[in-house]
């Protein structure tokens, strides 16, 4: 079991190719604090290594400036278009490299795990994990698009799941 009285920081991310979510929260006994969220947008013109680029640049940015001691990342939901599986897999190789090149761990939790964590139903739709997520961190509204809800509720999965909190 974990120290309670121990800071942890991670970095939550909710991947993408065309919008990626991040979330930096920090934890200390059962409280969790939002230190930063927002999202990383490649340029829409840019070609896709252009964009895995973006992507890897932007977040050793935000690893640099947070220096958090772990990452948690949603893993891939697996749809009927091969294509988007595909580039998404590749936007998520390119991120968790990012983490890697910083010398920062990587927990993978599936999209079912992370609703089951927040919400309490594996099928909760975005706005039950957008409501849940602000009355867990007591946030008044999350500005921004659901990429954002999504990666902080990642974030109170790996807490959850890591026995953090």
């Amino acid at each position: 079991m974990t120290n309670l009285n121990k800071i942890e920081r991670i970095i939550s991310i909710d991947p993408g190719i065309n919008k990626t979510g991040f979330a930096v929260l920090e934890s200390m006994g059962r409280q969790i604090r939002t230190l930063a969220y927002g999202t990383i947008e490649p340029p829409n013109k840019n070609y896709t290594p252009d964009r895995l680029k973006f992507l890897n640049s932007e977040l050793s940015k935000i690893l640099t400036k947070f220096k958090p001691s772990h990452m948690a990342i949603e893993d891939m939901y697996y749809g009927k278009n091969v294509k988007s599986a595909l580039t998404l897999g590749q936007a998520r190789g390119v991120l968790i490299l990012a983490a890697a090149e910083n010398g920062i761990p990587c927990s993978e939790y599936a999209p079912r795990k992370v609703k089951q964590s927040v919400v309490g139903n594996g099928n909760a739709d975005k706005d039950q994990v957008k409501y849940m997520v602000k009355q867990i961190l007591k946030i008044e509204s999350i500005k921004g698009s659901n990429d954002i809800s999504d990666a902080l509720a990642v974030g109170i999965c790996h807490f959850n799941q890591n026995k953090y909190i």
